[in-house]
């Protein structure tokens, strides 16, 4: 793995273990506020726009990763040379689609300008919608730099369901797997 590679891994995961902690600070607030009768206005509306950074940036995460759902099991029935092809066609498809998320979300925040969330009139929602493009971006990165490993799992043999290896290491060494 090119060091490049490696710190984008730790930077995405900085951010996602970020965001998941965010999230639960946010929620046991909320609900720690309401079971005393103090319900926060903000709650409701800050939690889901945690979550959903929390899915976007994770996402772009998981794509680095190959943790993503796939079809490896169709595509390892293929020969070697309609494996690259369908490869390549399904990486094209999914850069494609986020190079399309990332120019349309831009617009989108560009149009939400003077716009601002319901409960904290001062936070704008350029901010909070911002996610969209920039995590798109990043899964753009991280479907590139995961390409040229993923083309040469395809030509050389089956493309490995990360999934199902991790599961085959943790019975070879008698671990319990947990969800």
């Amino acid at each position: 793995m090119s060091r490049f590679r490696r710190i984008y891994d730790r930077v995405l995961e900085a951010i996602a273990v970020f965001l998941i902690g965010a999230v639960a600070v946010i929620v046991t607030m909320g609900f720690f506020y309401r079971w005393i009768g103090e319900s926060l206005v903000w709650y409701d509306e800050i939690a889901a726009i945690a979550l959903c950074w929390l899915t976007y940036y994770a996402g772009a995460l998981a794509a680095l990763r190959g943790a993503h759902i796939g079809f490896a099991g169709f595509v390892n029935a293929l020969p070697a040379n309609l494996r690259v092809v369908a490869t390549l066609f399904a990486s094209c498809v999914t850069i494609g689609f986020f190079l399309v998320l990332t120019v349309m979300g831009t617009l989108v925040v560009q149009i939400l300008k003077g716009n601002t969330l319901v409960s904290l009139p001062e936070i704008s929602l350029q901010i909070t919608q911002s996610v969209i493009p920039i995590a798109s971006a990043l899964f753009i990165i991280s479907e590139l730099l995961r390409l040229p490993d993923l083309l040469r799992e395809a030509w050389h043999g089956p493309l490995i369901d990360h999934e199902l290896q991790e599961a085959l290491e943790h019975a070879k060494a008698g671990k319990e797997i947990r969800p």
